[in-house]
């Protein structure tokens, strides 16, 4: 298990094609990625582990994320133990660096499925716990259960959807916002503002999108990408310096478009 802390910048690997993800994620890590994101709805666990464990790269260099609980999940709460060992198998890894509840919904249920996640971790078959999609409420009730440390709340965040009140929320509880569509699903290339930054650096508004969510503080970002070109893109952003006057103009975009939206989201409730 890696001892390192979440890299800022990390390989999203959600997809149709579940097993592009060998060869993606040996190019990521070659490039210079060091942290990996996975899930179990994403049905790529296998192929994900594959990719790091033939990597030239050691494991202790690479952070792995993965995730369970969600509708089509686990179907008994107390299950969600058994649903854990069984993405580290497929991963075919010792352990994970951070294992995420992935939606608070359906057989999520606080008080039982949360102590899992402590048990795993005392355990060792984890390293961290984390949260996705939770809202304020939501995160405070975990607080209170978890005898671990909440490391990261992980939220679609970019600058079609600031998320001000979580990213706060992060910030003052000591835990890592992790934004995943961080480039809004290709949408930031429409922005005008984005745009006229993106030609003020010689960037892309991808890369413009990426930068401005790095500069925030306990901000890290994991852009989906299979291809080497767009991963080299993408990982070349941590480079970007914006400037105030950059990041004070995407602050102030005044958009409220959610990509994820499905209907058993918390704040659809």
């Amino acid at each position: 298990m890696a001892n390192s802390a979440l890299p800022q910048i990390g390989l999203g690997t959600v997809s149709d094609d579940p097993p592009e993800w060998t060869q993606a994620v040996r190019t990521a890590l070659d490039i210079g990625y060091r942290h990996i994101d996975t899930a179990q709805m994403y049905d790529n666990e296998a192929y994900v582990g594959e990719g790091i464990r033939t990597s030239a790269v050691d494991r202790d260099d690479v952070f792995v994320a993965t995730k369970t609980v969600y509708p089509d999940g686990p179907d008994r709460p107390e299950g969600v133990r058994d649903a854990i060992d069984e993405s580290v198998d497929r991963l075919g890894l010792d352990s994970v660096d951070l294992f995420y509840v992935h939606w608070p919904s359906d057989v999520y249920e606080p008080e039982t499925v949360l102590p899992q996640f402590d048990a795993a971790r005392d355990d060792g078959v984890i390293g961290r716990v984390g949260v996705c999609n939770f809202t304020p409420e939501l995160l405070d009730e975990a607080r209170e259960i978890l005898d671990a440390p909440l490391t990261a709340h992980q939220v679609e965040f970019h600058p079609l959807l600031q998320q001000d009140e979580l990213l706060e929320y992060a910030q003052e509880h000591g835990h890592w916002l992790v934004a995943y569509c961080p480039i809004a699903r290709g949408k930031v290339y429409d922005v005008p503002e984005i745009q006229d930054i993106a030609e003020k650096h010689d960037a892309t508004p991808a890369q413009v999108s990426l930068a401005w969510l790095l500069s925030k503080e306990n901000v890290a970002v994991i852009p989906k990408s299979s291809g080497e070109a767009h991963q080299r893109e993408n990982f070349a952003a941590a480079d970007l310096a914006l400037d105030d006057e950059d990041i004070a103009t995407i602050d102030s975009l005044e958009y409220d478009e959610r990509i994820i939206d499905p209907d058993h989201g918390p704040w659809n409730w």
